[in-house]
């Protein structure tokens, strides 16, 4: 059944509950109305033929209270209101009346006098809808920032959104990722925890924290990772030092831990020991590789001698969660709520892959098929999850993590949802996504693929298939003899040491890149993958059309791949895929009354989006990413209710980097989505950023969530006059980093009043 997206808790904040007049009447007639449509700044009336309902005189009408969005509620003394009598509910706001539709209501009284309760919903054509800012903590920049965004930067960045009439801030995951204390912690879909806050997004200035150093870092234009870890951290072993002891004693402190002690002992000590061993690598702990409780018992024990180089972990955590929990108050409080982020996957050097191996297949890597964002896939180096084991207790895993979040957000996003209906898995042999298969999947067995027209033949469908004709296609000049022996009729093998991708990168990253390239493109000339799980079972190949080895298939051949390739990824799986999503995320998303969005973007298939509005999970909309393949763009006026409207993402470029990227799609885009003539201007203007804006702010989406970098765009005096910095990730960069900073201070954003009274006025008149 389709969860009510109205009472999710963000519309908690929204509308609070009000308290209502008490009546003291001996006979009442009470109404609880659901009305979703009426926004905060509206209020909802009863008016009707009855003298106390005003005789149809919208002045005179009775007020309704919020009880808990989207119900209101009043209560009126039945003797007054006659014996019969007709009403309606109205919306008022700065002076105007919404009248709901169809035909006056009618009562009757029936017999004696009694008190009685009616239920009803408001007959509006009109559905409430929000807009919002998505920027990452670390990138937030107040005057007090120390070199990198914090959990208490959030309450200034909650004034901007109420300066500007937004109501939701989306941030990235805000996860411990702490591995190596250096710019490559800086990726935030990585944590060591699922649970536990990062670290550097304590402010240290709240605690006490002064000097040049902070001063220097913060006046940087990017964000100096390295520098800001030492910064931090020297200041955390300080301060635990000198106040660390009196903190734990503290009944506030006790409090948190007993709420959160679950989870909190096994991440301190295994952050002592990553300290202690070098490394999060626990698989080079010794004997400490092994978790055990009684293990984590010794750590955490107050009288034992390391026992302070535990505790500061508990210390830090128990600040963060503080410093969180009190911006998140505050937003609440000036009518502002956070969407959180819940990556789809774990380290493999995190505290859950130490403690609960057994919920994760650690012998395989979690990625994505090729898509808008990397041609060759994405392999993000995750276990992928043991669903079979997970479902023994419920999803109990699952459901404890989203409690959780439930802590600090009202909304939250799940990273890839598409990895609850299948994931893209990768053999560890393999370093790029291209050699991956989806699982679970149902793979073509040799009988089938017989009966379909193509009898296996491994040695020509599964082995790469190198031939001499293109090996100078490859290597681009490149001598390709020290890695491949002959073969007959021209063709060639890989040699020993070299027959896998992470076999070719141990021998040549960093030392040849153009040969690791060419020897990467030919582990991939194969048509079929066996299923590692079910040997004599076979998967085509993602994208195996773009090989040399389809391409000297014979026509017969080739019209028979393609008829098993569109089967296999767009109708063999469908209700197989659906009906899994179904057996987890429906107690998932009931698990709190978070409001659920799910980025479903990428080879999405036709089984996601009934399973989405089924549950009341709003899509991701984007508009350079439609979702029909027939469309070479979104339609923002097209989109459903149920959805989260957007410019792009932290893994896309932003609109005006996108604007610079492909002059033939912009071309298009300015032509036949923006309806302007002539060629389309080199860079995007104000006015084009504008137009933008405002076509996502009149989606009938409920939210419109705009990166804070394409709501600056708008205002040329305002925005950042170098576009390519403004870019948070490259996803075809594995090892990129994650250092976008506001080029702007938010108190100098308060002052930008132009820009602000725009952007408040575009999500006014967009109904928002």
């Amino acid at each position: 059944m389709m969860k009510n997206i109205y009472e999710t808790s963000p519309f908690g904040t929204f509308f609070p509950a009000e308290k209502a007049a008490i009546l003291r009447a001996k006979h009442q007639l009470s109404f609880r109305v659901y009305a979703p449509t009426a926004r905060p700044s509206q209020r909802l009336y009863i008016v009707g033929s009855s003298e106390q309902l005003g005789g149809w005189n919208t002045d005179k009408a009775v007020p309704l209270t919020i009880d808990s969005y989207p119900h209101w509620k009043v209560s009126l003394d039945l003797a007054k209101l006659g014996d019969e009598f007709e009403y309606k509910f109205i919306v008022k706001e700065n002076g105007n009346v919404w009248w709901e539709e169809g035909g006056n209501r009618r009562y009757y009284v029936c017999g004696e006098l009694e008190s009685e309760h009616i239920e009803a919903t408001f007959r509006g054509n009109f559905d409430w809808k929000g807009a919002g800012v998505a920027i990452p903590v670390f990138s937030l920049r107040t005057a007090q920032s120390q070199g990198i965004g914090d959990f208490v930067d959030l309450r200034k960045m909650g004034e901007w959104a109420v300066a500007t009439g937004q109501k939701i801030i989306q941030i990235l995951p805000i996860n411990d990722t702490t591995q190596s204390f250096c710019w490559r912690d800086s990726y935030p879909y990585s944590a060591i925890s699922i649970f536990a806050l990062n670290p550097l997004y304590l402010s240290i200035r709240e605690l006490g924290a002064e000097g040049e150093e902070i001063d220097r870092l913060n006046s940087l234009e990017l964000c100096d990772y390295d520098a800001v870890v030492k910064l931090k951290f020297d200041f955390f072993k300080k301060e635990f030092s000198r106040s660390g002891k009196r903190t734990l004693k503290t009944k506030a402190f006790q409090k948190f831990y007993e709420a959160n002690k679950d989870w909190l002992d096994k991440y301190a000590v295994f952050c002592y020991l990553r300290d202690k061993k070098g490394t999060a690598n626990f698989h080079a702990w010794g004997k400490e590789s092994e978790y055990s409780d009684k293990l984590v018992a010794k750590y955490i024990n107050p009288e034992g001698k390391e026992y302070s180089k535990v505790a500061i972990y508990l210390w830090l955590q128990y600040h963060l969660d503080r410093q969180l929990k009190e911006s998140v108050d505050y937003c609440r409080s000036i009518g502002v709520v956070l969407k959180g982020d819940i990556p789809i996957g774990i380290s493999r050097d995190s505290v859950e892959a130490w403690s609960d191996a057994r919920l994760f297949n650690m012998n395989c890597q979690a990625g994505a098929p090729p898509d808008d964002f990397s041609a060759d896939g994405q392999n993000w180096g995750f276990p992928t999850y043991n669903w079979e084991v997970m479902a023994q207790d419920g999803y109990a895993w699952w459901k404890r993590r989203f409690e959780k979040m439930a802590d600090y957000f009202d909304l939250y996003r799940i990273d890839h949802i598409l990895g609850f209906f299948r994931i893209w898995e990768i053999p560890m042999e393999s370093v790029v996504g291209l050699l991956g298969y989806f699982n679970p999947a149902m793979p073509f067995s040799y009988d089938e693929l017989a009966m379909r027209g193509m009898p296996m033949n491994r040695e020509r469908y599964v082995e790469p298939q190198i031939h001499w004709d293109y090996l100078d296609e490859f290597f681009c000049g490149e001598d390709w003899t020290p890695y491949l022996d002959p073969k007959d009729n021209g063709y060639f093998s890989l040699k020993e040491g070299y027959r896998t991708q992470r076999e070719i990168l141990e021998k040549l990253g960093g030392k040849n890149e153009k040969a690791l390239k060419a020897l990467y493109g030919l582990t991939g000339e194969v048509l079929f993958i066996e299923d590692p799980r079910k040997p004599g079972y076979f998967h085509p190949r993602i994208s195996a059309q773009h090989t040399k080895s389809y391409q000297w298939l014979s026509q017969w051949e080739k019209e028979r791949f393609n008829e098993l390739y569109n089967d296999f990824f767009y109708r063999r799986h469908n209700d197989f895929w659906g009906a899994l999503a179904m057996e987890k995320l429906p107690a998932l998303v009931d698990a709190t009354q978070m409001m659920c969005c799910g980025e479903d973007l990428g080879m999405v298939p036709d089984c996601v989006g009934p399973v989405m509005t089924n549950l009341g999970i709003l899509s991701l909309e984007v508009q350079r990413m439609p979702k029909n393949p027939e469309h070479k763009f979104g339609f923002t006026n097209r989109y459903p209710y149920a959805s989260v409207c957007t410019t792009g993402s932290h893994d896309t470029s932003t609109l005006r980097g996108w604007w610079q990227e492909d002059r033939a799609t912009t071309q298009d885009f300015y032509n036949e989505i923006l309806w302007k003539k002539g060629p389309a201007p080199m860079e995007a203007d104000g006015d084009i950023c504008r137009t933008v804006v405002a076509n996502h702010l009149a989606a009938p989406s409920i939210l419109t969530i705009l990166p804070l970098q394409d709501w600056l765009s708008m205002d040329e005096s305002v925005r950042k006059a170098d576009v390519e910095s403004e870019r948070i990730n490259i996803p075809a960069i594995a090892n990129h980093y994650w250092r976008y900073r506001m080029h702007l201070s938010v108190e100098e954003l308060l002052e930008k009043r132009e820009l602000n009274d725009l952007i408040k006025g575009m999500i006014e008149s967009s109904g928002r």
